[in-house]
């Protein structure tokens, strides 16, 4: 199970960093105003998840891209911390679920911890 569970994790990094290249407006819109370079932020974090989620499923780097990956999901706490605060600004995406990806990082940073 945890190997699979590892999988799964990567495939989302990969992808969830390849859509950072296909719609990089959608994830500058959720950086909050005060953090400068929304398109240099949002191409390297994308190129991060990728590497990471590569890195994840390779035995001699799998530690070392968890710890990649706890740092990310922290780094993104911000992002998700501006939506939640400001709910008028994703109409589209209901307050609760907003609020919901706050402890949802704490799962992903506990998921990807199981990895170190």
């Amino acid at each position: 199970m945890k190997l699979v569970l590892l999988y799964v994790l990567a495939l989302l990094m990969v992808g969830a960093g390849l859509n950072h290249f296909r719609a990089p407006r959608m994830y500058e819109r959720i950086m909050p105003p005060y953090l400068p370079f929304h398109g240099p932020l949002v191409f390297w974090s994308g190129v991060a998840e990728v590497l990471l989620g590569v890195g994840l499923v390779i035995p001699q780097t799998s530690p070392l891209a968890a710890r990649g990956l706890i740092a990310l999901f922290i780094a993104v706490l911000p992002a998700n911390l501006y939506m939640a605060q400001h709910p008028e600004r994703f109409r589209k995406i209901p307050p609760a679920l907003l609020w919901l990806r706050l402890p949802l990082q704490a799962v992903l940073i506990l998921w990807a911890w199981w990895y170190t």
